[in-house]
């Protein structure tokens, strides 16, 4: 017997889309204390933490709604091992891209743990005490950008059965962007909460790429909308 389906219609941009809540799973990009807390790797680099803070409130409601309905939760998290074996290696362009951030250096937590930056395992790859996850919640860790290179994403969600991400996390541009257009390479659905998302302006730019993202992702690889349009239909 074909199992039932629990199909909605959510008001979206470039248009409305509609699916099957028993085939959609949300989405948590990478919503951990390196970027969105105060001694994480953001704001030791000096970035601005406010638009990755804003996006935490909707984020909580939208997962919260998702868990009353029966919709899983997956997040990311973006975390390299001790030995940094995974970050690439000098030459590398990740490995160069992170080593201004100090990747991998040994810092002191805010509740005063020993801590290191962007390392599995520590405080800085916590995911946001406001968003962690519940038991039966699924949890991957990634090192690159897009949450399914060199990980089990693709094989977690097809075994849940999904077709449907409704994604939320951070930032915009860069690990959001890369996610979904790795999903839709892939076929899922992919539908990006604009208030559950946020982009920092880093210190070497000054034009919008939260905006841009936003752009590239309704025109070519998936659907915008945002946390209230979605909870409106669960």
């Amino acid at each position: 017997m074909a199992a039932p389906t629990r199909m909605v219609s959510i008001s979206a941009r470039p248009a409305p889309l509609t699916i099957d809540l028993a085939q959609t799973v949300v989405l948590v990009i990478d919503m951990q204390n390196d970027f969105g807390s105060p001694g994480g790797m953001f704001d030791r680099a000096g970035i601005d933490l406010s638009v990755i803070q804003q996006a935490v409130p909707p984020s909580q409601r939208v997962v919260a709604a998702a868990r009353r309905v029966g919709v899983p939760i997956v997040y990311l998290k973006m975390a390299h091992r001790s030995d940094l074996s995974d970050a690439g290696g000098p030459g590398s362009p990740h490995w160069f891209r992170h080593q201004r951030m100090a990747v991998g250096q040994q810092v002191t937590a805010p509740d005063g743990r020993s801590s290191r930056i962007l390392v599995e395992g520590t405080w800085n790859t916590e995911i946001l005490p406001e968003l962690a996850p519940h038991p039966g919640d699924i949890v991957v860790s990634k090192h690159r950008y897009s949450g399914f290179f060199e990980t089990d994403l693709d094989v977690q969600l097809r075994t849940l059965g999904t077709r449907n991400l409704i994604v939320t996390g951070c930032t915009t541009s860069v690990c959001v962007e890369s996610t979904i257009r790795d999903a839709m390479f892939r076929d899922y659905i992919c539908l990006l909460l604009e208030d559950c998302t946020g982009q920092p302006a880093f210190p070497d730019s000054s034009f919008g790429t939260h905006e841009a993202s936003l752009l590239i992702i309704q025109s070519m690889f998936g659907w915008i909308s945002d946390s209230t349009a979605f909870i409106a239909v669960l």
